[in-house]
């Protein structure tokens, strides 16, 4: 056998846990790698940021109706819409495609200068504003419709209108976008939970009055981070962890149960049986699946029969030798006798050695005969089928004075003619041996299998050698030149095409019971 190569490899338990853990770390591993979650955040902020807004240009709206502003002195028109009644503003900004922009422009100096009507409108909201920013955290600007700041603390009376997104919205398209966070604080050492985002969602929305754009509600936030909301589910998070790990632990402990510890039971007994430990072949006590069953069932019967091949073996080699030696030694013998020097052997005797060498030498090659014939069966083809009839003619002319009658001669059974031949025809000769002179054939056809009983009329076999008869180089005909290896020969072929022999208790001669696969089991 070649050598097996030794390198480092993986244990089933080092893959497996491997991924256990990998499957583990998937659901928390998604979060940070993809953030799929921060724009769900984002446009949660957009459109919480368009309600406010809403409101916001609601009560401008209702401070210009309350002067009596003229809508004539606006430059902008708002653009046509196909409905005018409802304008549906819906969040749109997804960070996997919106662009990320840099900070906000600071507000610059004009010497433009907002109406006095547009300042105190815009002082009045200012404080309403201001309000609102407790509870919403939103920074809120209105600009009128040249982009000066009304509203908006420390940058009123400056102008935004160079900033892209209010520019857009002056124009009458709502507009929002992100941009890069900007704080006064320093970056804290650990990512903070609160405002640990390093964004702000910026809205830019139109205030029309009767058709003009009278100004532009500027609002920004920054949204809230992933793990803020983490933190906020903290318990049904760590419930959820609680709930993967007992499923991974079960997932582990079903492995173990079902696969390693079978596979690593299984492996023991391989070098057990290794061993010679004859012990090793009973059955595991659990094996997991059907797969390693089916495995340990396979493994656990090629053992065994190695092992009894290998006992076979043992016990054939040393059956052979003793046959062989016996007439070696009487060869020599009888060869020594002859050749010694200074002796004159009477020419009777001479003939007598001669004709023992060659009995002996007769018997020898009768013996590798039937050792060729048993190597023979047991390396047979298994395949074919012939017909019962067919090979019987063939051994009737072979066996002149012995009548046979077959039951059903039209018969096919699952054995090539060649092999079929070899099994009847020693069977026959055996019992012409023990003076049969009719052999009745009957055939019994069931669902499974084929039964054939064989009786002769012969001498019989005795009780204390019916056990015997199939055991290799048993036989009562020694003298005779039997070789005891007829009936091996025959019940190794049979078993080779998954069919026995045994011998029946019969009143008169011998009843062989011979079982075959039937021919649809077969095929």
């Amino acid at each position: 056998m070649r050598p097996f190569p030794e390198k480092w490899r993986p244990s089933l338990s080092m893959i497996v846990v491997a991924m256990l853990l990998f499957v583990l770390c998937l659901p928390l591993g998604g979060i940070w790698l993809f953030r799929f979650y921060d724009s769900h955040l984002v446009r949660e902020t957009e459109s919480e940021l368009i309600a406010q807004g809403a409101f916001v240009k609601a009560i401008v709206v209702r401070g210009l109706e309350d002067v009596d502003f003229d809508p004539d002195a606006l430059p902008f028109s708002l653009p046509q819409s196909g409905d005018e009644t409802f304008q549906l503003t819906l969040p749109k900004l997804d960070l996997s495609s919106a662009s990320i922009l840099p900070r906000r422009a600071d507000a610059e100096f004009t010497d433009q200068r907002p109406s006095s009507m547009f300042l105190e409108l815009g002082t009045e909201v200012q404080k309403i504003i201001e309000i609102a920013q407790e509870t919403t955290l939103a920074g809120f600007r209105i600009v009128d419709y040249e982009g000066i700041v009304i509203a908006g603390r420390s940058e009123t009376g400056l102008s935004l209108a160079h900033i892209p997104e209010i520019q857009s919205a002056l124009k009458g398209a709502y507009t929002s976008v992100v941009r890069t966070r900007v704080s006064s604080s320093p970056t804290p050492p650990i990512y903070s939970i609160s405002r640990g985002t390093g964004i702000r969602v910026f809205v830019a929305m139109p205030i029309d009055y009767q058709g003009k754009i009278a100004g532009v509600v500027y609002l920004s936030r920054t949204p809230s981070h992933f793990l803020r909301e983490l933190y906020g589910q903290r318990w049904k998070l760590g419930a959820a962890v609680i709930f993967m790990l007992s499923i991974t632990l079960i997932i582990a402990f079903i492995f173990v149960r079902t696969i390693k510890g079978p596979i690593d039971a299984l492996n023991a007994r391989t070098k057990r049986i290794a061993n010679g430990d004859r012990t090793a072949l009973e059955p595991l006590n659990h094996h997991g699946t059907r797969e390693i069953a089916s495995l340990s069932r396979g493994l656990l019967s090629m053992s065994e029969k190695l092992q009894d091949r290998t006992d076979y073996i043992r016990t054939f080699a040393n059956h052979v030798s003793h046959e062989l030696k016996s007439p070696l030694t009487s060869i020599k013998g009888a060869a020594e006798l002859m050749s010694e020097p200074g002796h004159e052997m009477p020419a009777e005797a001479r003939e007598k050695f001669l004709k023992n060498i060659i009995a002996d030498t007769d018997r020898l090659s009768q013996l590798l005969d039937r050792l060729r014939d048993l190597a023979a069966a047991d390396s047979l083809t298994i395949g074919g089928d012939c017909k019962l009839g067919d090979v019987f003619a063939k051994i009737r002319s072979e066996h002149s004075g012995i009548e046979i009658f077959v039951h059903d001669e039209e018969l096919h059974i699952p054995l090539a003619t060649e092999t079929a031949f070899i099994v009847f025809s020693n069977l026959v000769e055996n019992s012409r041996q023990h003076g049969c002179t009719t052999i009745h054939v009957e055939t019994i056809q069931l669902d499974k299998e084929i039964i054939l009983l064989i009786q002769d009329d012969g001498e019989g076999i005795s009780s204390a050698n019916s056990e015997k008869i199939f055991e290799l180089f048993f036989t009562t005909r020694r003298d005779d030149g039997g070789t005891g290896m007829g009936l091996g020969i025959i019940q190794s072929m049979l078993r080779s095409q998954g069919g026995s022999i045994r011998l029946k208790p019969c009143e008169k001669g011998a009843l062989f019971e011979m079982t075959l696969p039937s021919m649809k089991t077969y095929q």
